[in-house]
């Protein structure tokens, strides 16, 4: 099942000029980082490793002007960023959910520094209100050094014991909220959505009587879910 993809065209590894241009992505973000911070993450980290470690503090300093919405001035990196894809090999990274679990699917054709971009690019261009999540994914990717796999799905997305697609709330967010909030499916009114939010916050906070271990992050879901279901 296809949860996130990203869509890169660059030139190739032997062309005289290195051109970048990003394609058709699907990036969810809710509850953050989503699926699109992972796969972004993910990304990253299969790549940075291979990238010379001269340009790396570039690299930083790149990451950290994307996310803050700076006019980057081309080319940078060594790499221009374009519209136009003409002439341009294509490649596509995908997050895929198997079961209960997350797996990447990268392509690992051309240079590194590209795909790297590319990934930091893409989530630039992600409502900013959501960016701050995932740029914090990418910079766990910038830092990965290990397998592709599942514990880097759990690095990226910050959880102690692991991260699955259905916990990251499935294909579709709207009903990973209903779960979280016990509502029927169809049971979108602001009144019904709110008197629920309402019940399970105090179920759930230890000043009225719940255990304090897991109460933040229950609150937090809580949290979370009410904002999908009231933004829609």
């Amino acid at each position: 099942m296809l949860l996130a993809e990203l869509e890169l065209f660059h030139s190739r590894p032997h062309a005289p000029t290195r051109r970048l241009a990003l394609g058709a992505t699907v990036l969810p973000t809710t509850p953050t980082p989503g699926f699109g911070g992972i796969l972004l993450g993910g990304v990253v980290a299969t790549f940075a490793s291979q990238v010379d470690p001269d340009l790396l503090d570039d690299l930083h300093h790149l990451l950290q002007q994307v996310e803050a919405g700076h006019r980057i001035a081309q080319p940078r990196l060594r790499h221009r960023l374009q519209q136009d894809r003409v002439g341009l090999t294509a490649y596509r990274h995908r997050l895929v959910g198997r079961g209960e679990d997350l797996c990447f699917e990268m392509d690992q054709r051309g240079n590194p520094m590209p795909h790297v971009l590319g990934a930091i690019y893409a989530a630039g261009r992600l409502d900013p209100s959501q960016r701050g999540a995932v740029f914090s994914a990418v910079r766990r990717g910038l830092r990965w050094r290990g397998d592709v796999g599942p514990r880097l799905v759990a690095h990226l997305g910050d959880s102690r014991s692991g991260v699955s697609w259905t916990t990251l709330g499935g294909v579709d967010p709207t009903r990973w909220a209903l779960d979280t909030l016990g509502l029927p499916s169809g049971a979108m009114g602001r009144g019904v959505v709110q008197q629920r939010f309402r019940e399970l916050l105090r179920a759930a906070h230890p000043d009225h009587g719940a255990s304090v271990e897991g109460a933040a992050q229950r609150i937090s879901e809580l949290t979370e879910a009410r904002r999908i279901l009231l933004d829609r």
